[in-house]
């Protein structure tokens, strides 16, 4: 039996005490190219949308019609790290930096954060969970995972128009076939992680033809 996200987390915060509790992911660690995304809701828990889910669980169209409501209904914030940011820093110290501007950029400042994973971003200033599969089980992450999905998806559409060819509009930049094809063939644009092994080891190939 699946289980839906729900408020325990949030219920239990609150009953400690903490009166502001936002749900915390990010989405994009796995793609070659494109920023990472991370996104920070805060629901209100008379208002909470019906059917909120882990956002991999979700087609399009129900993402899509979620990411509306809760923008309509919650404090929400999003933020990136650039593809510059994720090759100096990498990938998982470009995620918490993400997070920690997503939670940075909220209507009012939270006085306990749930984050999706198994670990807190480093230089917090305010009380934080990590939770493992959060997304799943969390209505609070359920809702940040949706926004973020949803956030970087319609991005990479837009890059696609500017990079015809690679998918990114199907594959989000993921590493598939058709992605990892056009890379061999069309090239390393400069939205591609370089310090990414197959974006890597392109570059390197590019070197060694051209001496």
């Amino acid at each position: 039996m699946t289980l839906s996200p729900d408020l325990a987390f949030e219920d239990a915060a609150r009953a400690r005490g903490c009166l502001r509790v936002a749900g915390v992911d990010e989405v994009g660690r796995g793609p070659l190219c494109g920023p990472v995304v991370a996104a920070a809701v805060r629901l209100d828990p008379e208002r909470v949308p019906a059917g909120l889910d882990d956002s991999k669980r979700l087609g399009a169209a129900r993402r899509a019609a979620l990411f509306e409501r809760i923008l309509a209904v919650a404090d929400v914030s999003i933020a990136e790290a650039s593809v510059a940011e994720i090759d100096v820093l990498n990938i998982l110290e470009a995620s918490h930096l993400a997070m920690r501007r997503a939670i940075a950029g909220l209507g009012e400042p939270p006085d306990h954060l749930l984050i999706d994973g198994n670990r807190v971003p480093r230089g917090l200033s305010i009380s934080a969970e990590a939770i493992v599969k959060g997304d799943a089980r969390c209505a609070s992450i359920a809702a940040a995972s949706i926004v973020a999905k949803v956030w970087r998806d319609r991005l990479m559409v837009d890059l696609a128009q500017q990079h015809p060819g690679y998918g990114w509009d199907r594959n989000a930049g993921y590493p598939t076939k058709e992605h990892l094809d056009a890379l061999r063939n069309l090239g390393v644009t400069p939205h591609h992680r370089r310090s990414f092994r197959p974006v890597h080891n392109i570059l390197c190939q590019e070197i060694s033809v051209s001496r």
